[in-house]
């Protein structure tokens, strides 16, 4: 059904309904990278409950790297467009906040009225790096806990999850205390970022009982490749897989446009190819041409015979 017409529309806010998620038993939340809202409806039809909107997929998508470089307006582009088109909560890569407190709260209530349905924050300090990259700088733990408690402060209905980089370069122990920090401060769940080994997920959840966690599972990082539900064996309510879509998206474009290059033609990659029809299928075309149709009749009166 069109979400023109609103059937479909959630009546609840979509940070009422990630926390519903985030909170309930049955099972870890899954989140997959979806960076566009082609993706996004892809995702729904496979059957996930809610999406993630990855900074470093916003960026690649723009031809840019993950350095902070994008604005908030520009991220709630991609937010309308992927929480529009699946009616899904969106978790949203909030970088560092774009600024400090104040711009923090900005953020908050930008994303919120684009569609969010949650936001992570990190206390990394501008140009901020991929959580998997070297020489990552942190803010004093005070500053980031600052950030968060205006996040939580300037929230109508989002969750606020607060990021960690500080496994890094302060160790686990440094890390758990900042994430207690970022607790105390409003912080609603923890995301632990680029922990290296399944004993060191562990630990970390063992140090935050009760405490929703979020786990990271990016390709080519510094995270050994782990299920959903080993994540959740290791004490892990969410995991995310953030750019896994643009990867593959890339892959294909590229020998998309090596192939017609090469040999002037697209019809060796056909089988590789979405259909019209499928395409259709996904947009739900037959839905919005029927939805058009009825509008005509109901507006046009039915000619009056004589006139």
């Amino acid at each position: 059904m069109p979400y023109l017409v609103g059937q479909d529309t959630p009546r609840e806010p979509a940070g009422t309904r990630f926390r519903a998620l985030m909170a309930r038993d049955g099972g870890i939340l899954g989140l997959p990278g979806a960076h566009n809202g082609m993706a996004a409806l892809q995702a729904r039809a496979a059957g996930f409950e809610a999406l993630y909107l990855s900074g470093a997929a916003m960026t690649a998508s723009m031809g840019l790297p993950d350095l902070g470089l994008i604005t908030v307006d520009e991220v709630c582009f991609f937010i309308r467009q992927v929480a529009r088109a699946s009616a899904l909560p969106v978790l949203v890569d909030g970088d560092t906040g774009y600024g400090e407190a104040l711009n923090v709260m900005h953020m908050v209530r930008a994303f919120e009225d684009a569609g969010a349905g949650a936001v992570h924050i990190e206390d990394q300090r501008l140009p901020k790096k991929c959580g998997h990259l070297n020489d990552k700088t942190l803010v004093d733990a005070r500053e980031m806990a600052a950030k968060v408690a205006a996040a939580a402060r300037a929230r109508r209905h989002l969750v606020v999850i607060a990021r960690t980089d500080a496994a890094a370069s302060e160790g686990l122990d440094g890390a758990v205390a900042r994430a207690r920090l970022y607790v105390e401060a409003g912080a609603d769940a923890i995301f632990p970022e680029a922990l290296t080994s399944p004993d060191m997920f562990r630990a970390f959840a063992e140090r935050l009982p009760g405490v929703p966690l979020l786990a990271n599972m990016t390709e080519f990082g510094r995270t050994p490749h782990l299920t959903a539900a080993e994540f959740e064996a290791l004490g892990y309510r969410m995991v995310i897989w953030p750019v896994s879509s643009l990867r593959v998206a890339n892959k294909a474009q590229a020998r998309l446009y090596e192939t017609l290059r090469r040999e002037g033609s697209t019809e060796s990659l056909l089988p590789e190819m979405q259909t019209r029809a499928e395409l259709y299928d996904l947009l739900d075309l037959a839905g919005y041409e029927a939805l058009d149709g009825s509008i005509i009749r109901s507006v046009v009166p039915p000619p009056v015979e004589g006139s």
